[in-house]
């Protein structure tokens, strides 16, 4: 049986001033508008547990408030837990102080955002050569690497523009080679196609599986809509209030969905 790349075990997440105070409600099941109203503190994620394989698309999804972005931002501590575990490469990487964290996500990890995070004062070569950069690869050797990865995300010649000169969807494939090209291992991807109109939408979701498809990246998506989902993901996963009411492939969740809430996501999805 493969082994997975990330698992996470038993997370939970609380916002407030004591969140550890409240943590024995939380595990006894309190629901979030209580907890908030009664004890002042917010409840972003409820005992999750996820195992994911090397090289597929996993997506999570669920509505606003759901806990998805929170979810995702535990994967490379840009939030820390509350309670529980985060596996990665066989690291649980709760336990790595500063130094050791960052040269983990350089090495391991990289982020596609919602709305591109691209330095409007480099260029697009400068942009996806950045991460590298970071990592202190010579400037030839990085200049040659992110112009490879233009290619493959079809900006050929757009060396020398900056992002205020392309279209929404020009930039988000700058944030897509940025991310590639430093050649880690699991791609985060938070709404990264959701600011984008539905016809460049439509594309990026076809190139990011035409990428997948030679690459097999191991990629954790995160969006709000279930038709995206289907069409991207080797496997789903559905957040409610902070909590998982179902995983599963595509096929299983629209044929079997576990709850109301699921089956209201199901009943709209084009077949």
């Amino acid at each position: 049986m493969t082994e997975p790349i990330i698992r996470i075990k038993h997370l939970s997440k609380v916002f407030g001033k004591q969140p550890q105070k409240v943590m024995p409600l939380v595990r006894q099941g309190i629901h979030k508008d209580t907890l908030l109203a009664e004890h002042e503190h917010a409840l972003g994620l409820r005992d999750i547990n996820l195992d994911i394989l090397p090289g597929e698309i996993f997506v999570i999804m669920g509505l606003s408030g759901s806990g998805k972005s929170t979810l995702i931002r535990h994967f490379n501590r840009l939030i820390d837990p509350t309670e529980g575990e985060i596996w990665i490469k066989g690291t649980d990487i709760t336990q790595l102080k500063n130094k050791a964290l960052e040269q983990f996500r350089q090495q391991h990890l990289s982020m596609v955002f919602q709305r591109f995070a691209l330095l409007p004062h480099r260029t697009v070569l400068d942009n996806i050569a950045y991460g590298l950069e970071i990592q202190k690869v010579d400037k030839p050797k990085r200049r040659e690497k992110a112009r490879y990865w233009l290619k493959q995300v079809g900006l050929e010649g757009y060396d020398a523009q900056y992002p205020n000169q392309l279209s929404g969807g020009q930039q988000q494939r700058v944030g897509l080679a940025r991310a590639l090209c430093t050649d880690a291992d699991i791609l985060l991807m938070d709404e990264a196609f959701s600011a984008l109109d539905p016809l460049i939408r439509a594309e990026m979701q076809d190139q990011l599986k035409q990428l997948q498809s030679r690459l097999r990246k191991t990629i954790v998506f995160i969006t709000h809509d279930l038709d995206e989902a289907v069409k991207l993901g080797d496997r789903i996963a559905i957040l409610k209030d902070g909590i998982l009411v179902q995983q599963g492939t595509p096929e299983h969740i629209l044929h079997n969905p576990a709850d109301e809430y699921v089956e209201a996501f199901v009943q709209n999805v084009r077949r």
